[in-house]
């Protein structure tokens, strides 16, 4: 490639040749290019949907200055002739060269390309144009994609890093200005001055897949000789001295070289780039004025983790999609063997495990290599871990960028155990010596794992790999003498695998035995050697479901309970106690005023079946008592798209007026449904549930309603959700002994390419049967009663002044409050608004009502809002309606209606979306 880099324009003019050999036994007719710097070219590219489905705006958002593209001026064969090519629609980020004769097995061809490649901005992946007029630059140029198995491997680009291009020998020249710098991976082969203004770089590189370019003013890369390689790393850590750097790059170098193998080209990047891009989660979401790990540990660890990626993506001629789970074991697998040897007592929470505030809690006791299971376990008790073994743009984004990455080192580690002998590390380094003269894939690498294995291992494959399947043993049938143990291991999810079993004396290890249960009935038999406890996976090396099973006591084989342990606020699940925690809360109503309590539950941050949640509290205006309360089983189903079913049974006692309290009980059960995609946002939910409410009377209320009810409701929603488009439909059905009613909902948003959103909302409702003498149960216009207690509204019962005018979209969905303000027999609503500029809207609703004896009502009303925080922060200022001019009427202010969210669960919701 010769390469013209231009500023001002932020494109790099490329004029290239290709020579393509041949190597497979099938006759080509065309070529596959990887063009993946064209997936930025457009707010409808794969890439464009894939930052959608994670909620990533700033790509739709972006100007048009900031996206990328390829522009193909020229492509010809090695006779000048201009060969036809073709970029679908389907798939703009691969062009497809079609041949004017076949290509047999064992010919090459030329092709000769000029085009030009726009470089996107770096604020959608941290790859491209950066503010300070550099770049840093990965996948811009085209390039031969893969060929396995008779066909090119087409994949598309979704920011995963997992381009896969055909083994290349690479000649570079660039053409920069003078006060520019170019760091790469390649080697520098010469530098000639063009003339006064510009200067040529020319690099080669030979056996690669992909190499790094990094265009900077001021080069921020510093090169560390270690003699094997030459490491280039711009990583920030102003704390630590470059000698320090220097030692701890050494170290981490010198301990792959022997663990893995030889790098096997000359120069490697390590950039901040790439560490931002994958960071080691749990370093990365501390300020460091509060890091609990020293300045030098961080900088080693953030370059352990950078180095390796890098270091195995360079060197393993693997399919990076299809066969991911392969670099991700290694790569973590390598990270724990270097925690061990380099690092064996740190701890996951740092120098905060030696504070006397965190003795008690678990978490605070793990090691560094330890939390790698939890954070797998995270996913597995939400129900949502995926096959190790599938493709990586299936896994949604904290298993791919987190939990699976995790438990793919776990097992490879796990089978280490197994095995012993230093069979998995052996056959690691024999694999990576394969991929020095071979493309490779998985079952390679499974085929030296099996060659190399005295036991057999179609499990490891089969279960930890390609399944999701959970393992969870515990023990039964336990007796011991005092020389001995005797027991029997239940298997309770039947997936067997080979589990360890250590035997303990006051929690010091005094024997450990690798055991393969084939069934339920096995009768194993050990010397006791003064073990006071036998454990299974004491050390968690096997990723297991449930550790709280794992453990039983020969002090005295009677059952007996776990002891309880307190915790303030948050903590790991402890299998040895019952844990409680608890946590000072503070809420606010009208009528109970700030209202302070403390929350005792046993949400560790695991999931669990059972929870529960009491929050005891005193209302200071009111002078009393509140509380709410919750209790919760959960029962998952693995292989199924009805994936959860939640029991629950919640009460809640506050005041609703004044002078006069409700309690509220309320036992559901919900049926969660998923698609069969993970990735595939679409969420279904049936719900049933019996709504019991006692109220005492008040002297402010006379709505002549009966005080106490139950109402039935069943209730379903199906909803798909995403930046660009949110679709819901929601059915909803209640029955009451002096009523009944029906309700259905359709809401629909989308952002367009202008950057313009449009929402919708349609609602109608219908009595079923009312013998009612009041409007409490009725259908809300502008303001639902919410009957049900199932709203935040802090002012519940206000008709006038400022807790009035909070808004609730629900039922009506109006925001100019109209009369008649309810309807006892039916209702229809159509809620609109559009985006004017930025977060400045307009909106209109139109509806018709019916109450009883009385002929049909047409409302509407429109304004302007501010929809700061969608369905959190929003303000609307009624202009026209049923009431004529608005915003010309006394008290204005009293008709502005708003929308406060204070709960944190539910603002946390909007930066989690995305990773689950």
């Amino acid at each position: 490639m010769e390469v013209a880099f231009n500023v001002e324009l932020k494109t790099l003019n490329v004029k290239q040749d290709i020579t393509y050999y041949n190597t497979s036994n099938d006759s080509l007719i065309s070529i596959v290019l990887n063009d993946w710097n064209n997936a930025f070219s457009d707010k409808n590219t794969p890439l464009a949907r894939r930052f959608s489905d994670e909620f990533y705006r700033g790509f739709h958002l972006a100007k048009a200055a900031e996206r990328g593209n390829t522009t193909i001026i020229n492509l010809t064969d090695s006779d000048n002739m201009a060969l036809e090519w073709e970029r679908t629609e389907k798939d703009p980020d691969l062009v497809v060269v079609k041949l004017r004769r076949k290509l047999f097995p064992g010919e090459k061809l030329d092709l000769h390309l000029i085009y030009i490649s726009k470089i996107p901005s770096d604020k959608f992946t941290h790859y491209g144009f950066d503010q300070n007029g550099g770049m840093n630059l990965k996948n811009w140029f085209l390039i031969p994609a893969r060929f396995e198995n008779h066909s090119f491997v087409t994949y598309n680009n979704f920011n995963l890093d997992d381009i896969a291009n055909a083994r290349t020998d690479y000649e570079v020249n660039i053409k920069i200005p003078n006060e520019y710098s170019v760091t790469t991976d390649l080697n520098l082969v010469g530098e000639d001055a063009v003339n006064s203004s510009f200067k040529t770089y020319s690099f080669s590189g030979n056996n690669r897949t992909d190499f790094n370019f990094f265009i900077e003013k001021q080069n921020s890369f510093i090169s560390y000789e270690n003699g094997s390689v030459e490491v280039l790393s711009n990583l920030k850590n102003k704390k630590i001295t470059e000698i320090q750097k220097a030692i701890i790059i050494n170290r981490v170098v010198t301990f792959a070289n022997s663990f893995i193998g030889k790098y096997p080209h000359q120069k490697i990047t390590v950039s901040q780039t790439d560490y931002d891009r994958n960071p080691f989660y749990g370093l990365n979401q501390l300020p460091s004025f509060i890091s609990p790990f020293t300045d030098d540990f961080i900088f080693e660890i953030t370059f352990l983790k950078t180095y390796l990626n890098n270091y195995l993506k360079n060197s393993l001629k693997l399919d990076p999609r299809k066969d991911n789970w392969v670099y991700d074991g290694i790569q973590i697998y390598t990270m724990m063997k270097f925690m061990e040897e380099n690092h064996l007592d740190q701890k996951m929470l740092g120098k905060l495990s030696d504070w006397k505030l965190f003795k008690s809690y678990n978490i605070a006791n793990l090691t560094f290599n330890e939390q790698y299971s939890y954070y797998y376990m995270l996913m597995a008790r939400k129900n949502l871990d995926q096959p190790l073994g599938d493709s990586k743009n299936t896994l949604i984004k904290f298993n791919e960028q987190i939990a699976s990455k995790y438990r793919a080192g776990l097992s490879l580690s796990y089978l280490d155990d197994y095995l012993n002998h230093n069979i998995v590390p052996e056959s690691v380094q024999e694999f990576y010596n394969l991929n020095k003269t071979e493309q490779t894939n998985r079952f390679d690498f499974e085929k030296i794992l099996t060659k190399n294995s005295p036991k057999k291992i179609d499990w490891f494959f089969n279960t930890i790999i390609d399944s999701r399947d959970i393992i969870d043993y515990k023990f039964s049938n336990v007796s011991r003498t005092k020389d001995s143990v005797q027991f029997k291991v239940k298997n309770k999810t039947n997936n067997f695998v080979p589990i360890p079993v250590y035997g303990l004396k006051k929690n010091t290890v005094v024997f450990k035995k690798c055991i393969e249960p084939k069934n339920n009935d096995s009768i194993y038999e050990f010397d006791r050697k003064n073990a006071d406890k036998i454990v299974l996976n004491y050390d968690n090396e096997v990723p297991e479901y449930n550790l709280r099973n794992n453990w039983k006591s020969l002090k005295s084989l009677v059952i007996t309970n776990r002891p309880i342990k307190f915790n303030f606020a948050k903590d790991l699940e402890d299998p040895y106690y019952n844990q409680i925690l608890y946590i000072p809360t503070l809420t606010y109503n009208l009528y109970d005023g700030f209202t302070p309590g403390i929350r005792f539950h046993n949400k560790t941050i695991l999931d669990k079946p059972f929870t529960f949640d009491v929050n005891p509290a005193y209302s200071i205006k009111a002078g009393t008592i509140s509380s709410s309360s919750a209790f919760v089983w959960n029962q998952y189903y693995r292989n199924s798209t009805l994936y959860n079913v939640r029991y629950s049974i919640s009460q809640n006692y506050f005041h609703y007026a004044p002078d006069a309290t409700y309690l509220r009980l309320n036992p559901m059960v919900q049926f969660r449904i998923r698609e069969e995609n993970f990735r595939d946002n679409r969420k279904q939910l049936f719900m049933f549930r019996q709504v019991i409410v006692n109220r005492e009377d008040s002297q402010y209320i006379t709505d002549n309603s009966k005080p106490n009810y139950s109402i039935f409701n069943a209730r379903y929603s199906n909803t798909k959700t995403e930046l660009i488009n949110h679709f819901n439909f929601m059915t909803d059905l209640q029955f009451a002994g002096n009523f009944g009613k029906v309700a259905g909902e359709i809401e629909y948003r989308r952002l367009f390419e202008n950057n313009h959103k449009l929402n919708l909302r349609f609602y109608a409702g219908s009595f079923l049967y009312n013998t009612t003498n009041s409007d409490y149960f009725s259908f809300g216009l502008d303001r639902p009663t919410d009957y049900m207690f199932d709203y935040n509204f802090y002012g519940r019962s206000e008709s006038t002044g400022f807790f009035s005018q909070q808004y609730v979209m629900a039922e009506g969905g109006f925001k100019s409050k109209l009369q008649p303000g309810y309807a006892n027999q039916w209702m229809t609503a159509l809620n609109a608004s559009y985006s004017i500029w930025n977060w400045i809207e307009a909106y209109g609703d139109i509806g018709f009502m019916r109450n009883k004896h009385q002929s049909e009502n047409f409302v509407y009303d429109s304004g302007i809002r501010l929809n700061l925080v969608p369905d959190y922060f929003e303000v609307y200022f009624p202009v026209y309606s049923n009431n004529g001019w608005e915003i010309s009427q006394n008290k204005y202010n009293e008709k502005i209606r708003f929308v406060i969210t204070l709960s944190p669960k539910t603002l946390v919701n909007l930066f989690t979306r995305k990773w689950f």
